[in-house]
This record gives structure tokens, sequence and C-alpha cells, in this order.
């Protein structure tokens, strides 16, 4: 019986240091994973909405860290020196939308790229920018002079309405 009950201790303490050791190794805090959008297969998690803003989406991981919910996105390519613009927005939109679904403001995000993470701070400033970026996006939108972006040819490429693009490249 003892027999037994130390081999599952060990088993256990085995996969828990598994555990932490595949969490280390893809970039991701120290914490509990409370969801991954990674899983192949897996039923999806809902996505994180605000009716206000008519903004909806969700981080590829969602950890808990202590008191504090961390949005991570997962990049497949490697780090840039700095992060792009667009990839620190799309990772502040998850954080407001962590905070406004959770009442819980993130005190940051982290981008994590094949190679390198960046922990981006979700300060009132980078909320204030990510606001302002939606309001002229939208405001865009509804004059009907939103151009989609051309200065990255292979995402053009790539992009899902490609197909059906009267500005494709």
């Amino acid at each position: 019986m003892i027999g037994l009950f130390l081999g599952l201790l060990i088993l256990a303490l085995l996969l828990f240091w598994l555990g932490q050791r595949q969490q280390r190794s893809a970039g991701l805090p120290e914490g509990r994973i409370l969801y991954s959008d990674m899983d192949v297969g897996s039923k999806p998690e809902r996505p994180f909405y605000d009716p206000e803003l008519g903004l909806t989406g969700k981080p590829d991981y969602l950890v808990q860290s202590g008191q504090d919910l961390l949005p991570v996105e997962v990049k497949s390519s490697d780090a840039p020196s700095e992060p792009y613009q667009s990839h620190i927005m799309q990772l502040m939109a998850y954080c407001y939308l962590v905070a406004r679904s959770t009442g819980r403001r993130p005190p940051y995000g982290i981008l994590r790229y094949r190679n390198r993470s960046f922990a981006i701070d979700y300060s009132a400033a980078r909320e204030e920018q990510l606001l302002a970026q939606i309001a002229e996006m939208r405001r865009l939108e509804r004059s009907g002079k939103a151009m989609r972006s051309h200065e990255e040819p292979r995402r053009c490429a790539r992009c899902g309405y490609a197909r059906h693009c009267p500005q494709k490249l």
C-alpha cells in the first residue's frame, strides 16, 4: 500500500515538473493556465466581448498569476527587435477585454514570439491609445474611406478575404 502511494506521489511530482517545464519553454508566466486557445481539437473558449465598443476577442492563453489575469498572444514568427505596433494593440485589446469582462485589470500582457517574449504594460496611456485607434477605425468604416494596408504583401496574400477584396495586391 505504501509502495503504491509513493509511486503515485512520484508520478504526480514528475507530471507537475514536466508541466512547469513545458510552461516555461512556451514562454508563459508562472501561474495557472485558465485556458488555452492553442489546443487543436479542444472545445473553443467563449471570446471576451464588450458591447459598448462592439469588441470581441480572446488571447491564445489566459494565465492567472497570483491575483492577476494575464493575456498571452502567441506569434509564429521570430521576434522583431521591438514588437510590432499592431501586435501591441492586439494584446492591449485583450487586456481591455479581460478587464471589462472580469473586473480585474491586467497589469500587463505577454507577446510570445517563437524565440522571445515581451511583457507589455497595460498602462492608462496604452488603453487611451487603443480606444483612440478603435474610434478612428470606426470613423473610417462609417465614412467608407477605410483602406487596407498593403505594407506587408505576404500578409495580404494569406488574408481570408483576399478573394473578395477590391484592394488586394
